[in-house]
């Protein structure tokens, strides 16, 4: 598969900062830069009237919540992002290890992603974990088995995010639409296509903070 740069400059610069931090997903193989998820969310929050710059995004295909740690750690990121978004474990879930592991990692890095966010945990997104299972790559896999795995760390997900005031935006439900809908797959038959990331920026509710992005008089 492609591979993209772990740290991505974006081309628009607003006058609020949005940080991306993830895998594949976040990244969007497969499929153009526009149509990644983060860059369609910094486009709609423009077109809502919020100057929100395109996302400096922190991930690349393969991560796992250890690899994203050590990326975080080497970018020399500041604590001034107004919008941070997460999405990171299902490499995890693939690789065969540990829930404790991704508990314990996971919990690290929502607290990295409210630091980052001005230690303001409501401007912080949590991602859920798609169920790939349900793919054409998928389907050479125990689906059953690996289905119910990629639930399990989502509970995981869930229950830290819990703990704070970040906000859980469960994409799990709408990524296993790809059984009716061909056109929610990328042309590699794993990863989304730009469609289905549309349909996962829209589950995210920005009626809560845009209020605060919004520039003071």
């Amino acid at each position: 598969m492609r591979m993209s740069g772990p740290l991505e400059r974006p081309p628009y610069g607003g006058k609020l900062k949005y940080l991306a931090l993830g895998d594949s997903y976040t990244i969007g193989e497969s499929v153009e830069t526009k149509e990644r998820w983060p860059m369609q969310l910094a486009a709609r929050l423009r077109q809502a009237g919020v100057d929100m710059s395109d996302p400096i995004i922190i991930a690349r295909t393969g991560w796992t919540t250890g690899n994203l740690q050590a990326a975080v750690d080497n970018a020399n990121l500041g604590n001034d992002f107004d919008l941070v978004t997460l999405m990171i474990g299902v490499n995890n879930q693939f690789q065969g290890r540990s829930e404790e592991e991704y508990r314990g990692q996971f919990a690290r890095l929502l607290q990295r992603s409210i630091i980052f966010a001005k230690g303001n945990a409501k401007h912080v997104f949590v991602l859920s974990i798609p169920d790939w299972t349900v793919t054409p790559f998928g389907s050479h896999y125990d689906v059953k088995r690996m289905s119910a795995e990629v639930d399990r760390f989502n509970s995981i997900c869930r229950e830290e995010t819990g703990k704070t005031a970040a906000a859980y935006v469960d994409v799990t439900p709408t990524s296993r639409q790809v059984a009716e809908r061909s056109d929610f797959v990328a042309g590699d038959g794993l990863h989304p296509s730009g469609k289905q990331y549309a349909a996962w920026e829209g589950l995210i509710d920005l009626n809560a903070i845009k209020p605060e992005l919004q520039p003071k008089p």
